[in-house]
């Protein structure tokens, strides 16, 4: 079985005090049920798990009444940090679930060939993560200020969600985390740490989470063009 975690425990403080940017309405619906709706709509995929706040179980429930996803789904509530969330969601997967894609819930764009073909990659390989090539040219700073070296970008890569694993690999990358204190930001980066390889899976089509005001209306194109 594959299986799918959204997590949307958090609140993006970069969109400013008091603003919730899940809920924020792009294209007629909050931000987080075109993802919740993009995971639903990918045939493969048995089960829904979606990491809320606390306090927010109800706000999820209502927008499940209204999208009337296809897809079994539950809520579970999130943890301190990223990685807490994503480990309460892995621990609510149904017990046969081998294969499991995380997304952020920020991120409405992905399309399902994306969606499919990094759980295609997590289940030959045991790991796989959506991702871009970095086009721009890079530089590097010692004191934030002045350029002190130019990088070569030819090797660099930009990851995104989905990351995919096979689910035994992603519990034990975690795990290996937890046990040595470690606050990782991105679920790959638990990968490094029990020696599993990574399967760069590039993105053809924009993928874009929404992190900054400035985000919204190139993710509301983008929605209203698909």
């Amino acid at each position: 079985m594959t299986s799918a975690v959204i997590v949307a425990a958090g609140r993006g403080t970069r969109m400013g005090p008091d603003i919730d940017k899940l809920f924020l309405q792009v294209a007629g619906r909050p931000v987080v049920a075109h993802t919740w709706l993009r995971f639903d709509g990918v045939a493969e995929i048995g089960e829904i798990i979606l990491v809320v706040r606390e306090g927010m179980e109800s706000a999820f429930k209502e927008m499940g009444k209204e999208l009337r996803p296809k897809k079994p789904w539950r809520a579970v509530i999130g943890g301190k940090e990223r990685q807490d969330s994503v480990w309460n969601g892995l621990q609510a997967l149904a017990k046969e679930t081998e294969v499991v894609a995380i997304q952020d819930g920020a991120r409405p764009c992905t399309s399902e060939a994306l969606i499919c073909e990094t759980l295609d990659w997590a289940r030959q390989t045991g790991a796989a993560v959506a991702a871009q090539r970095v086009t721009d040219t890079i530089k590097e700073s010692e004191d934030g200020n002045v350029i002190a070296r130019n990088v070569d970008r030819s090797k660099l890569w930009s990851v995104q969600t989905p990351q995919a694993f096979r689910v035994n690999v992603i519990k034990r990358a975690i795990e290996a985390a937890r046990e040595r204190g470690l606050h990782l930001t991105d679920d790959t980066a638990a990968c490094e740490l029990i020696g599993q390889a990574v399967r760069l899976v590039e993105g053809k089509e924009p993928n874009p989470k929404v992190t900054l005001p400035t985000d919204i209306p190139y993710i509301e194109m983008l929605l209203r063009a698909h």
